[in-house]
């Protein structure tokens, strides 16, 4: 089965990953500060912190943020359910805005949300596809409010010739296996604000500063959340492929593209004018018309070996959300949900590959053209 995603890994990463394994420091050794420095070269910002997940550091980024209990975060429901729990964790509410029909917040909605409470707005560049940062930042500096960008999805898509995460107070990347560039499992925070930077470094290592020789003081509260050593040399040999990575990315998004130009029983969702997405996922929105539910769409891809996903179920939708807050209906959302499929798309993927992908949707979705029934 062709993966919606995947990491790809050469000698090189291994090499490396075992070089570190065979030193005399598996954590709190250089290798994580020269993942930092490279992160920071390639972005443009001044500070990276890494941690060992991006739920982690969505954590980090809400706490020195200084988002406490009955705070509200203005943010989007497209998205992992770690964006949103970690509000929780910290007493503070999510507010839901919904979004377009590319996944994406929907700005026009931003300011009839904000509240006296209102905190940050959190928007989440969803499959990598930029948001409308711009305008977003005007909304939150008319309402001196933070931006805290989630773009676990988006590390190395750009606006206007700049990369993401130079854009907001703070910028979160995820580099789990399946996102383009992978540490296994890790995350990272990249900002300009000198204060934030040092906070965040305490935050992810118990709020521990060392002295002299053995001496060391505790001055916050903080967690382990660091990465480790064989961890940040992986991310640092992947990074010097990661144009590359996301070149092969976009020809397989730029072939499907062309393949599904004007169809009308799903849409696709396209980088806007001016700007790069990582193409993370290449997410497709099929008509409500279908003369089937998406499941039986699903399960078809998958019994003939194209490893779809959903991305994703409303955070509003789990149940645990339902607990908390009681039934939450966003219409664009809720669409966007029932007709969401991410079809593969990475870095590991032939022409071949991406031919037998688009041959064998195009097979299953024409079978189940207009028939009076819908979802």
């Amino acid at each position: 089965m062709i993966p919606y995603s995947r990491q790809s890994i050469n000698q090189e990463d291994i090499d490396e990953v075992i070089r570190v394994l065979q030193s005399s420091h598996l954590t709190q050794g250089a290798e994580v500060e020269l993942f930092e420095n490279a992160i920071c070269e390639y972005i443009g910002c001044r500070y990276a912190v890494t941690f060992n997940s991006a739920t982690s550091a969505l954590l980090a980024a809400y706490s020195v943020a200084g988002i406490k209990e009955d705070d509200e975060i203005i943010t989007s429901p497209i998205s992992f359910v770690a964006t949103s729990n970690m509000f929780i964790s910290l007493g503070a509410k999510p507010v839901w805005c919904d979004v377009k029909l590319d996944g994406n917040i929907d700005e026009r909605f931003i300011e009839r949300l904000i509240t006296p409470k209102t905190k940050a707005i959190v928007p989440v560049d969803f499959a990598g596809k930029p948001v409308e940062i711009q305008k977003i930042n005007e909304i939150a500096k008319k309402h001196d409010l933070l931006v805290i960008q989630d773009s676990s999805h988006a590390f190395g898509s750009e606006v206007e010739g700049k990369k993401i995460g130079t854009f907001s107070d703070m910028t979160i990347f995820s580099f789990h296996a399946i996102k383009p560039l992978t540490t296994g499992e890790g995350g990272c925070i990249v900002t300009d604000n000198e204060e934030f930077a040092q906070s965040l470094k305490l935050f992810r290592s118990h709020g521990i500063v060392k002295k002299q020789y053995w001496n060391s003081d505790m001055i916050a509260l903080g967690h382990n959340f660091r990465l480790t050593e064989f961890a940040a040399v992986l991310g640092r040999s992947q990074l010097k492929r990661i144009d590359e990575f996301l070149e092969k990315r976009e020809v397989i998004a730029n072939y499907y593209d062309e393949r599904f130009q004007g169809h009308n029983l799903f849409t696709t969702v396209k980088p806007d004018m001016n700007t790069r997405s990582s193409r993370h996922l290449y997410p497709i929105v099929l008509s409500p018309a279908l003369a089937c539910p998406k499941e039986n769409i699903f399960a078809e891809l998958q019994d003939k070996g194209v490893g779809v996903q959903v991305h994703y179920k409303p955070i509003y939708q789990n149940s645990f959300y339902k607990k908390m807050f009681g039934e939450t209906h966003l219409h664009v959302s809720d669409d966007f949900y029932r007709c969401e499929l991410s079809i593969p798309c990475h870095q590991e993927m032939s022409h071949e590959d991406a031919k037998f992908v688009a041959d064998t949707f195009l097979e299953v979705i024409e079978k189940y053209s207009y028939r009076g029934c819908s979802f």
